[in-house]
């Protein structure tokens, strides 16, 4: 029985021990979540990868990137059908909108080409 005791006595002291030191943590991840918006390169990030897993298609690029009032925007370009040669692949722009936080909120085609061929809409002004 005095094992038994000793154990719960030597268990109890580390016990607030570790829930305060998770409450520290926990306060810490919510002065910093609240507060920290995301850099820019974490919204890229975070943009591609919310993108990838509605499309199921991965980004390549990302063409053009601004923040906005109510966020951000981003036009990525992404492989929609892989063909050989590489350059007959068909690629697409799609325009992505998020949130301050980066959240995806939207997004749409604008656009779908194939890999080899250049613009004619930005072709030196002809």
């Amino acid at each position: 029985m005095s094992n038994t005791k000793s154990t719960e006595e030597s268990q109890e002291p580390q016990e607030p021990q570790e829930s305060q030191d998770s409450s520290e943590s926990r306060t810490t991840e919510k002065s910093t979540g609240k507060a920290k918006r995301p850099s820019p390169m974490e919204v890229l990030r975070q943009a591609r990868g919310q993108l990838a897993e509605l499309t199921g298609m991965e980004a390549e690029s990302v063409s053009s990137f601004e923040q906005t009032e109510d966020g951000w925007a981003l036009e990525v370009e992404v492989l929609e059908l892989e063909r050989v040669p590489d350059t007959m692949s068909l690629m697409a722009s799609y325009q992505v909108e998020l949130d301050p936080d980066g959240q995806l909120t939207g997004y749409r085609r604008v656009r779908r080409y194939e890999r080899g061929r250049s613009d004619a809409r930005r072709s030196g002004g002809h």
